[in-house]
């Protein structure tokens, strides 16, 4: 019988696949020298808070549960029973400490809401003026930090299909020998809390190449227990992962669970960037943990 091969890449997202710190602190322009407008960056770092603050409360009831954080959203689901929201009234169920059971079956409830509204996308919570205000806000992001933010879904797009285009005449470059099955999935594991992650991903139109169900907060319990989460929910011998990340939390939860890790790296002449980083690059690092696709056909 063929085996599918699983392979989880698990990325952070803070200056990962999104720069926000780095705009906000001048830190990005610094690794420039100084040639990029840091008081631009910072411009724009603010208007991203905005943004995220905004949906956050009008829209993911952020108000009400940010002193109840999980590390994801189905962490409350045995609390759910699955009563009809379309005519449930949030602002008036009375939702308050202290967390009692009856407060957690009302918290999970905004958290289904919040997967129900994060399936929909923003186009459905946005009217058009901002909608159009938030395309120009990332279209002039992406164009000061050199199309990193555009670059970062086009590898996200290839992790998931395994494939990457190839400017050699070899056309397509792939993580897989022909003869593997294999599938790809892309997680988010983030230290900070879980609805402005979630919010992000929209923000930063990760939504459709990370499910809600792909999303971690490892704010509180930290990224090596969202791995071995993680690990649990992956148990089988044909998974591979891969972690992706910029800090020393996620390369030290890698490493105890001896997972290849690569490290993004700000600085203009880095391959370990946006753009910069391949498919290819990723595809070196799972070979030295777990060897090379052609080394699996040579064995069979």
């Amino acid at each position: 019988m063929d085996a599918t091969l699983t392979k989880v890449f698990i990325w952070d997202m803070d200056e990962t696949l999104i720069l926000l710190k780095s705009l906000l602190n001048g830190t990005f322009a610094q690794s420039f020298n100084d040639l990029k407008d840091a008081d631009k960056g910072v411009q724009l770092g603010r208007m991203w808070e905005n943004h995220i603050l905004n949906v956050c409360d009008e829209c993911f009831f952020y108000e009400q549960i940010e002193n109840n954080n999980t590390p994801f959203l189905d962490a409350l689901k045995q609390y759910d029973d699955g009563r009809d929201l379309s005519d449930y009234e949030f602002d008036r169920d009375g939702l308050c400490p202290p967390f009692d059971d009856l407060s957690l079956k009302k918290i999970a409830y905004r958290h289904r809401a919040i997967a129900h509204k994060y399936k929909e996308g923003l186009q459905n919570i946005f009217d058009k003026e901002l909608l159009r205000v938030w395309d120009e806000l990332y279209d002039m992001t992406d164009e000061y930090t050199d199309r990193w933010l555009s670059s970062a879904r086009v590898l996200l797009e290839q992790c998931s299909s395994g494939k990457e285009v190839s400017t050699s005449s070899l056309g397509l470059a792939s993580l897989d020998s022909a003869d593997t099955k294999s599938e790809h999935v892309n997680i988010l594991v983030t230290s900070g809390s879980l609805i402005p992650s979630l919010v992000k991903c929209l923000l930063f139109r990760l939504d459709n190449l990370i499910t809600h169900g792909n999303v971690y907060s490892s704010w509180e319990v930290g990224k090596l227990q969202c791995f071995q989460w993680i690990k649990e929910r992956f148990n089988n011998p044909n998974v591979q992962f891969c972690v992706i990340g910029d800090g020393w939390e996620e390369c030290e939860a890698a490493q105890a669970m001896q997972w290849p890790f690569v490290k993004i790296d700000l600085g203009p002449g880095s391959c370990h960037r946006f753009p910069g980083l391949s498919l290819r690059t990723l595809g070196c690092y799972l070979s030295v943990v777990y060897g090379s696709p052609s080394d699996e056909t040579d064995e069979e």
